[in-house]
């Protein structure tokens, strides 16, 4: 997959992933990878970035949770309320977006 297409997307997907309840860094990449059967494989690099980033903007909130296996604890992200706004909005986007492509490309209704 082309990786401008998930840079352009990626605080949709880490919301959305997210919504449900907290994850760490790790286990947001194993569910990415499960929900999209292998398609979305995030590198450490790029995901710990962006969830600094949406922790300041105020999407996302870090708290310390249970010890991973090398005795660290691990630090897992909740979505805020004004994440779930922000998310609702995305979504929004993405799908007026996503259905004026397909008019275009002739693959909509």
């Amino acid at each position: 997959m082309n990786p401008d297409l998930l840079r352009g997307n990626l605080d949709l997907i880490l919301l959305t992933i997210l919504e449900a309840r907290p994850l760490y860094g790790f286990a947001i990449i194993q569910e990415a990878k499960e929900r999209t059967g292998g398609l979305f494989d995030f590198k450490e690099g790029s995901l710990y970035p962006a969830l600094h980033r949406l922790e300041q903007d105020g999407l996302l909130a870090a708290q310390q949770g249970e010890v991973g296996r090398n005795g660290k604890p691990r630090k897992y992200y909740a979505i805020t309320d004004q994440g779930r706004q922000t998310l609702q909005t995305k979504r929004q986007e993405f799908n007026a977006f996503t259905g004026a492509v397909q008019r275009l490309t002739g693959n909509g209704a």
